[in-house]
């Protein structure tokens, strides 16, 4: 088995597809097992999720097997290899078409209700299901996607046969698939759990997608790619600040990482859910991070920190708001660098899973509140919070995750990061006054 469930299939196919984000997307999840997995890719891209209504044309004595797709918008596919190695007559054809377009149209409704669905005109469209076997729903899926004006079509699967480039026939732009392995005989065969997806889970996931995307991009808010300079270096960032923000928490990820750490971007949207703002940003360049003593050049990463600081107080999206650090790894310890500098201020710190003990004598000169958050899990690392909390002459508390380990990968305990986090930083951060 490759994957426990689909929930995980679309995360893992997230992180892969994790180079779109920030771009002009709109995912589009095929009915119905393949809207949780897209669910899970459109969460990681941080953009609108929509279904794309294809329905598969099953031999009639045989109906996993598909012999062709339709879709909306008039979109026919046919296989027609599938008809003339199971011998279906035209008239068997017609009839099932028939019947899989009354329940293209009673799920559109279902579905959409009266809302028309999203526009991919001129954008990138993110095809998504749970896995490929024939190609034909994802082909009619695409050729949906291309009929709504989509400027550019990546279709993105876990899983499928090792020849689908062939069997998809150019529909797309591009294609991504997690795995391709050489016993592929069904999808199913790949998942643990494979249960049926219910209409139910179907809109819940886009209700959610929905009420996710309107409150990171909605009226008065900002949710949009930003440049941070440092010296020479241009740092690509994402500031989003909710409306009525109360704040705005500066990211220092830490070695190895980016601005689009999946487990960074968690913990921003519960602060955002919050109503606190966030600017997830590179410390590195590309060729910066090529360098391994530069990933863990605290003072260089601090420096970077306080330069993003900068700029922030003089964004006007971010005017009047306190500021905040949440640092993970080694960037917990530029954190605690750059809040000890005097023109840093930040209103409050927190640290997760964070090496406090390289910022070294730094520690002694931090004042903002400081909140220590290490997994029960992961001992040399609390030992060194531990030791380093001794050192801080601020507001200061230690919080144990149990169970966790260093990157907080167990079930649950991400998420108990996040509420520390928010907890802590609304009762220190109140509007700056500067």
């Amino acid at each position: 088995m490759h994957f426990r469930n689909r929930l995980e299939a679309g995360r893992r196919l997230g992180r892969r597809l994790e180079y779109l984000r920030g771009q002009d997307v709109v995912v589009l999840g095929l009915p119905r097992g393949g809207v949780p997995v897209a669910a899970e890719v459109a969460d990681a891209l941080d953009a609108p999720l929509d279904v794309c209504l294809v329905r598969k044309l099953g031999v009639p004595y045989q109906p996993e097997l598909g012999m062709g797709a339709i879709g909306e918008d008039g979109v026919r596919v046919i296989n027609q290899e599938v008809l003339r190695g199971t011998g279906v007559s035209p008239e068997d054809l017609a009839r099932v078409e028939e019947r899989e377009r009354r329940v293209l149209h009673e799920r559109a409704a279902r579905y959409r209700g009266a809302a028309p669905p999203v526009s991919v005109a001129g954008r990138t469209a993110v095809v998504v299901d749970d896995g490929v076997a024939t190609g034909s729903t994802a082909r009619a899926a695409c050729r949906i996607a291309r009929a709504r004006g989509a400027a550019r079509i990546v279709l993105a699967v876990p899983v499928a046969p090792r020849d689908f480039t062939r069997r998809l026939g150019g529909d797309a732009d591009e294609l991504v698939c997690l795995e391709t392995p050489w016993d592929f005989a069904a999808v199913g065969q790949f998942y643990v759990d494979f249960a049926q997806t219910e209409d139910e889970e179907v809109t819940a996931c886009l209700r959610r997608a929905a009420h996710r995307h309107r409150h990171t991009a909605g009226a008065g808010s900002t949710d949009r790619e930003v440049t941070v300079r440092s010296g020479a270096a241009r740092l690509g960032g994402r500031l989003t600040v909710p409306d009525g923000a109360t704040g705005v928490v500066a990211f220092a990820h830490g070695s190895g990482s980016s601005r689009h750490s999946p487990r960074n971007r968690f913990v921003a949207e519960g602060l955002h859910r919050a109503g606190l703002g966030t600017l997830l940003f590179d410390l590195l360049t590309d060729a910066e991070e090529a360098d391994r003593g530069n990933v863990f050049d605290i003072a260089l990463l601090a420096g970077r920190l306080l330069d993003a600081t900068r700029w922030l107080r003089e964004e006007p999206d971010v005017e009047g708001l306190a500021i905040g650090y949440f640092g993970a790894s080694t960037g917990a310890a530029a954190a605690l660098w750059a809040a000890a500098d005097p023109d840093a201020r930040p209103a409050a710190v927190v640290s997760r899973g964070g090496r406090p003990d390289l910022a070294g004598p730094r520690l002694g000169a931090v004042t903002a509140p400081t909140l220590l958050v290490v997994g029960g899990a992961d001992p040399q690392v609390l030992e060194l919070n531990r030791e380093a909390r001794a050192r801080l002459h601020c507001e200061s508390r230690l919080e144990v995750v149990p169970g966790a380990t260093h990157l907080f990968e167990e079930p649950g305990t991400l998420e108990r990061v996040t509420e520390l986090a928010r907890d802590w930083f609304a009762d220190h951060m109140a509007p700056a006054h500067v």
